[in-house]
């Protein structure tokens, strides 16, 4: 474990060796060191905590895990293999949504009422029809201008309509997410507050994921996806922002080589409890959430031999 202090922030940052996993075979830190947990923050001993406590959750889990969290209130991030990119399944739908209301800003006119229907259904219970309407309407070329103004620089939309292959990282992800949570230029404050309400009201057994063991006290807002190809096995990811009890925070946990679905369910809601409990305590009265323990998502359409 190495500590150090940052000359510029003066915020404490702890790095601490973690397994590094291709396909099912853990090799040691050393053969691969920089996939390991970093966390950085401006509160003593909490990178400490969260670099120490999420390399545990991810301790003998197989499998490919990207992973990032923010929370503004504190000053805290994490970031593991924030680059490597991923099939999106469905978490791409909080882009499509993002990119509707971004092209809608632009021309100062509200969404119809049957957009208003297709993005509830989109973001709540996961609608592929709905997002392939939303997709073609768009085009890849505003889907394409909205990642620009977003600084997404690295996530590609995918070809032929199939959307649940846009490549997408944690990095691109957790911007995204900051840009749904505070005042910017990009998206209005009316099309923060309508994603934040949707991505609220997502149905019980798609409520999973992030949202594992955030406190009563804070809000949840989840978007995920999960996705089975030949290669790679299952994708199983997870987007959550959470605010409430003095923090304002957010979690993206991509992953991949995953036996089954739950598998990846598994390994994300080990990190996500990690997170909660570290960023915000139990305190008296205060209940933890528990997720469906039959994990749903919409299995969006993939190639043939994909």
């Amino acid at each position: 474990m190495t500590h150090r202090i940052s000359r510029r922030t003066g915020a404490l940052t702890t790095t601490l060796g973690a397994a590094v996993l291709v396909g099912a075979t853990a090799l040691p830190a050393a053969a691969a060191p920089t996939a390991a947990v970093h966390c950085t923050s401006a509160t003593a001993g909490l990178a400490e905590k969260l670099t120490k406590d999420i390399t545990a959750a991810l301790a003998n889990r197989q499998g490919t895990v990207a992973l990032g969290v923010y929370d503004r209130s504190t000053g805290t991030t994490c970031s593991l293999n924030s680059t490597t990119a991923f099939d999106s399944a469905s978490t791409v739908k909080v882009t499509v949504l993002a990119t509707l209301l971004w092209d809608a800003k632009k021309t100062n006119r509200y969404l119809t009422d049957t957009e208003a229907d297709l993005t509830k259904a989109m973001i709540t219970a996961s609608d592929n029809d709905a997002t392939s309407t939303l997709w073609k309407q768009l085009g890849v070329a505003k889907i394409q201008g909205f990642l620009t103004a977003a600084g997404m620089t690295k996530t590609v939309p995918g070809a032929d309509g199939y959307w649940g292959l846009t490549q997408e990282n944690v990095e691109d992800e957790q911007k995204l997410l900051k840009l749904i949570t505070a005042k910017n230029t990009v998206l209005s404050d009316n099309s923060r507050a309508y994603m934040l309400k949707l991505m609220g009201q997502v149905v019980a057994d798609q409520r999973w994921g992030t949202p594992a063991g955030a406190p009563s006290s804070v809000a949840v807002h989840v978007k995920n996806g999960w996705l089975q190809r030949s290669t790679h096995g299952w994708r199983v990811h997870s987007l959550g922002t959470f605010n409430g009890a003095g923090h304002d925070y957010m979690i993206s946990v991509l992953t991949q080589d995953n036996s089954t679905m739950d598998y990846g369910v598994t390994t994300i809601q080990n990190v996500a409890k990690a997170v909660h409990k570290a960023l915000v305590p139990t305190t008296p009265g205060i209940t933890r959430y528990t997720p469906t323990d039959s994990p749903r998502e919409a299995f969006v359409a993939v190639p043939p031999r994909g």
